[in-house]
């Protein structure tokens, strides 16, 4: 790659002396007359994609556009989004008509206000009509009940009346309470059978009912859900159709229990109304369109399943051989399938082309039928937990082999294989959460107001991740720390025999808040990856290309950090948050690019404060990932072409030593290149404001996006409690920016190794940290962090499994 002498590959925009806030810069404001600019979006500088505008598809269309007939003559104009225009504050949605007597009830009206005499009318006297059937008086409803019948072509061979089922439904005059909608009549499984169980006991429960012989297939129209009398609604007001408090925490209950079961099984039979039962559960789910998409592939057959767990062992198998060490010795322990274990496998498949070419919803986002047919996944499982049945989703096999074996139409694609059968026992929690596997993220993490990035749940004041983030982070366990010294007072070894790791053991202890802290296994090093602006003034002899390559040595597994991570049995991850070329989409890596590299320092900041803070975000977001899956120990790594540069001015700017003091040779400078980086280092520091009280804009000025990726993760770490092993000198300088919006986060940060370069021991010395490890290494990547893993986990162990000298029978000194 060639440069101009702003370190900007040939050709490619220069930008004025200013251009450090370009990258993220708004338009230039609109002329008067003009429209508002929108303001971009943060993602808005790296894709090109046009603004998404315009309003409902079928607004403003014509009623009979709509699959309805015309309300009434003269108003087929008139619809939905004419009653949000003002139009039309009268019409009625023909699906829905209003309750008797309440036509115009306002739906947020206060539900304790007493009711005035105008609200309580007495409807006129019906008249007999020419059969003898009262006929209602309000002119608003005589001889329109043709009118609201809606548009529907019905479906060939069915046996359902609609016509008489909708007229009927309507002319009968109920409270509104106690009004059932067309939509609403047949009770999902979830809440119908979770009643009955609460009500009658299991299915499971009672022997005679499993091993009940079947019976003939019913009608169609008995196969429907079962219908039971639902009690009139308490609520009033908006919620007046919410269930009864008992109905609606049965389908909570059903959601909260519902569990990927692996273990337990029984093989006592499934009736066969309980299976049609849950499929009809899961045939009911919502879909784009109304396409339907699903079909279900229902196997007993005892042979077939065989296969198919063949096919899984073989996936199982290639699983294994893939993940690092200790995530491996914990797979070995796991059970992943039950197909031979469960009476009856569920295939659930999708059809993308059904409801052709024109279905609604689907053009611009054809990947929705797979979506769809997730949600009668989901309906299955709730319906089958509420049945007393066990649902275990297997996901080891390659799709295309599995639908070989099924017989499966080539427009077909699986989504889900599904063991299901009665169990001993739901677990009290997921089964991979139970075993470490894994953990639940809270729902806090989850949620974001108006737009991304804007925390908060409903009725709690929005607020930042970093905020989040930071006030998440507190002092060690005193309790723990004392509990842990005590317990290596009375271990079968001198006082201080063990040295630091002594200190770090106890440390561990803190952060755990138990005196014997869980060992920091599975361990994942995350490296971050971004490119330098300030690479421009030759503070290297290597071409900035490199960070790309070194990426995709990573990824193919040939880099010194993926030696020592096989060695130490830890997971690599690799994060480009601003790498300047377009990597690929390939496991492993973590596309989060904030920018395409950082401007240069000496002419102004290196980023803009946004761009700074979406880099934390970015790394807090990795670290709860990480822990999220299952890790107990966070390594930092880095790559980055130049990177010691702005490393060497955040130390310097934290610490307020010398640009001398703390720029090193880097990969391998001579004396002359040497003395020009640092005085690059002490033109960046000049160039910018420099306010160490202000770690983020000390950020933006003079470091680097893995820097503040960097400073994020530290944080994440120290939120969750999780020991963070420190890399070199780019890990360094990420943790004086972390203490410095949280001092705090010191109690998670272990020193893995001491590098060379100089400006790392002054960080150390800063931070008063101690390293496990000093070699001279200068690599970077996490290497040195790496290779200090055992000896954290060895101070942890040894905490907890070295016997007391009252426990092993030996006499303590005198």
């Amino acid at each position: 790659m060639t440069a101009d002498d702003n370190g900007r590959p040939h050709g490619a925009a220069v930008p004025d002396e200013h251009e450090h806030t370009a990258r993220n810069a708004t338009p230039e404001p609109a002329a008067v007359d003009a429209p508002p600019v929108r303001e971009p979006t943060r993602w808005e500088a790296l894709t090109s994609a046009p603004p998404v505008g315009g309003g409902g598809l079928l607004d403003d269309l014509p009623e009979q556009g709509r699959g309805a007939s015309p309300l009434r003559p003269g108003t087929a104009q008139e619809g939905p989004s004419a009653v949000r225009r003002g139009l039309n504050p009268e019409w009625r949605n023909p699906f829905f008509p209003p309750a008797h007597g309440n036509a115009s009830a306002d739906p947020l009206s206060d539900p304790d206000e007493p009711e005035t005499s105008s609200q309580r009318e007495e409807p006129a006297p019906a008249e007999p009509s020419a059969g003898g059937a009262p006929r209602s008086a309000d002119p608003r409803t005589q001889d329109t009940d043709h009118l609201l019948e809606p548009n529907v072509i019905p479906f060939r061979g069915s046996t359902h009346d609609r016509t008489t089922a909708s007229t009927t439904s309507r002319r009968a005059a109920v409270p509104a309470s106690e009004a059932i909608t067309p939509a609403s009549e047949a009770i999902t499984p979830a809440s119908e059978a979770i009643t009955s169980a609460a009500e009658d006991g299991a299915v499971a429960d009672r022997p005679a009912e499993r091993a009940a012989a079947p019976a003939p297939e019913p009608p169609e129209s008995a196969r429907a859900l079962p219908t039971e009398s639902v009690a009139p609604s308490p609520y009033r007001g908006p919620a007046r159709h919410a269930y009864p408090a008992a109905q609606r925490d049965a389908v909570y209950r059903a959601i909260r229990e519902r569990r990927d079961v692996r273990v337990g099984f029984r093989g006592d039979p499934i009736p066969h109304e309980v299976l049609t039962r849950v499929l009809e559960a899961a045939h009911q789910a919502p879909s784009v369109g109304f396409s339907q998409p699903w079909d279900f592939v229902v196997i007993d057959d005892t042979q077939t399943r065989t296969r198919v767990q063949e096919l899984v062992r073989r996936q199982r198998e290639a699983y294994a051989s893939s993940l690092p060490g200790a995530r491996a010795r914990a797979f070995s322990g796991l059970k992943v399938e039950a197909i031979l274990d469960t009476p009856v496998n569920v295939v659930v498949t999708v059809d993308p082309t059904r409801g052709g070419r024109h279905t609604l919803g689907r053009h611009a986002q054809p990947q929705t039928a797979g979506y769809s047919a997730s949600l009668a996944v989901e309906n299955l499982w709730l319906a089958a937990r509420a049945e007393g049945l066990g649902v275990g989703w297997v996901s080891f096999f390659e799709e295309r082999a599995l639908a070989r074996e099924l017989d499966l139409p080539p427009h077909l694609e699986i989504v889900a294989y599904l063991c299901v059968g009665y169990v001993d026992d739901f677990p009290t929690e997921p089964e991979l959460s139970l075993s470490g596997w894994a953990q639940r993220r809270p729902l806090s993490w989850a949620v974001h107001r108006d737009h991304y990035g804007r925390r908060g749940l409903p009725g709690e004041a929005p607020t930042s991740l970093l905020e989040e983030t930071v006030a998440e982070i507190g002092p060690p366990n005193a309790r723990a720390v004392a509990e842990a010294r005590e317990r290596q007072g009375r271990m079968t070894t001198p006082p201080g025999a063990l040295g630091v790791l002594e200190d770090v053991a106890v440390q561990l202890a803190g952060l755990a808040g138990e005196a014997q802290p869980p060992i920091p296994e599975p361990a994942a090093v995350a490296i971050f990856a971004g490119d330098h602006g300030v690479h421009a003034q030759g503070v290297t002899a290597w071409p900035q290309e490199v960070t790309a390559q070194m990426v995709r040595n990573f990824l193919d597994g040939g880099a010194v950090v993926n030696a020592f991570a096989g060695q130490v049995g830890a997971e690599v991850t690799v994060v480009d948050v601003g790498v300047l070329a377009d990597l690929p989409t390939v496991p492993g890596l973590l596309p989060r690019k904030v920018a395409r590299g950082t401007a240069d320092f000496t002419r102004g900041p290196a980023m803009s404060r946004v761009q700074a803070g979406y880099a934390i975000e970015a790394g807090i977001e990795v670290a709860r990932d990480l822990v999220a899956a299952g890790n107990r120990c966070l390594v930092t790594g880095d790559m980055g072409i130049a990177n010691t540069t702005p490393s060497a001015a955040l130390i310097a700017a934290f610490t307020g030593r010398d640009p001398a003091e703390v720029t090193g040779r880097g990969t391998g400078v001579d004396d002359a290149m040497h003395e020009h980086k640092i005085e690059v280092v002490r033109a960046g520091l000049r160039a910018n404001r420099i306010d160490p009280a202000d770690p983020v804009g000390v950020l933006a000025a003079v470091g680097g996006l893995e820097h503040a990726a960097l400073t994020g993760f530290i944080l994440g770490a120290a939120a969750l409690r999780v020991p963070v092993l420190l890399d070199g000198v780019i890990a360094g300088a990420a943790a004086l920016a972390a203490a410095a919006l949280s001092p705090d986060v010191l109690h998670a940060c272990v020193a893995g190794h001491r590098s060379s370069e100089p400006g790392h021991s002054v960080v150390l010395e800063h931070l008063r940290l101690r390293p496990l490890v000093d070699l001279e290494l200068r690599l970077g990547e996490g290497s040195g962090a790496l290779l200090a893993l055992p000896l954290l986990q060895g101070a942890v162990r040894a905490l907890r499994e070295v016997a007391t000298f009252d426990s092993a029978g030996v006499t303590e000194r005198s």
